[in-house]
């Protein structure tokens, strides 16, 4: 595993301080933030995601509506697709 030092301005980290990270630690808590981000971005799977931020996958899939993040991102023709196979079983 690969470790990272960075340099955090004091009002930056107040900011980081107020956000719901629920007592973790402030790296903790940044590896949680990037590995929600690359979620986010479609870079990260769920599981590849949840390794970053050390986290069971089940954790940070809840994590997410802490950060107003969607768990699930369907496309308009995928969420038509999913409506029409629930159509099929009523």
């Amino acid at each position: 595993m690969t470790q990272i030092t960075i340099d955090i301005p004091d009002d930056a980290l107040a900011a980081i301080k107020s956000l719901p990270l629920k007592g973790q630690e402030i790296g903790d808590g940044l590896r949680l933030l990037a590995s929600l981000k690359l979620y986010e971005m479609g870079r990260l799977s769920s599981g590849a995601a949840a390794k970053m931020a050390g986290v069971p996958r089940t954790v940070f899939l809840s994590r997410l509506a802490d950060f107003g993040l969607d768990t699930f991102t369907l496309s308009r023709d995928d969420l038509l697709g999913e409506v029409r196979i629930a159509e099929d079983h009523l």
